[in-house]
């Protein structure tokens, strides 16, 4: 069941466009990758081919080997975008179905099938809190995240209602090795990249 707040029916705020206006004109100046969230903005610095790229490649690759045709594993721009709530994301790897792709602007979070997020390095409460606040109050019904960190993951399904706002009530947590399955699609989650590995072999750096 997908539940929206009373705010879904009302435009974006003055704080929220003006935030994204900034944005907007920052585009192609500054490096790493911006959201806009309850709290303001949020920029992510990972940049370069690192464990976080390699294990957005992995996951992509993976998804589309099971996926019908008709889906994508999608990395990469537009944003997904619910104005009313005030929150702007981008999603290591959105499943979306082609047709759904075809809109101007940002993709309306209600298309996704599933958001997966490897985990940042340098700001994991953002995949951890953050986005598993935000990903249910906008709709979107999966979400799956990586952690290069700890070698560890989680699929979490289900929205509800609760006093603090829609939330995923099933939470299935793996660790790297096990399969994890997001949405109607298993994929194995072995040799994906951890932090502080020698790109060269996949082993830790001694």
């Amino acid at each position: 069941m997908t539940t929206t707040s009373d705010s879904a029916q009302q435009g974006p705020s003055r704080p929220y466009r003006v935030m994204r206006d900034f944005l907007a004109s920052m585009d192609d100046i500054l490096p790493g990758k911006f959201e806009i969230t309850k709290e303001g903005i949020v920029h992510d610095m990972t940049a370069g081919i690192s464990p976080h790229e390699l294990t957005t490649l992995h996951l992509r690759k993976r998804l589309e080997k099971v996926m019908p045709e008709e889906l994508v594993a999608h990395t990469g721009a537009p944003d997904v975008e619910a104005e009313a709530e005030g929150i702007m994301r981008r999603p290591d790897v959105m499943v979306i179905a082609w047709a759904d792709m075809d809109v101007p602007g940002s993709f309306d979070p209600h298309t996704l099938i599933a958001a997966v997020e490897v985990v940042s390095r340098s700001n994991p409460d953002n995949d951890w809190v953050g986005k598993m606040r935000d990903y249910p109050l906008i709709g979107i019904p999966t979400y799956a995240v990586f952690d290069p960190r700890t070698g560890t993951g989680a699929v979490l399904t289900d929205i509800h209602a609760t006093p603090d706002g829609p939330r995923y009530a099933t939470r299935k947590d793996f660790v790297y090795g096990e399969d994890a399955t997001i949405g109607d699609w298993t994929i194995s989650t072995d040799n994906l990249p951890r932090y502080g590995e020698d790109r060269g072999t996949g082993r830790p750096k001694p």
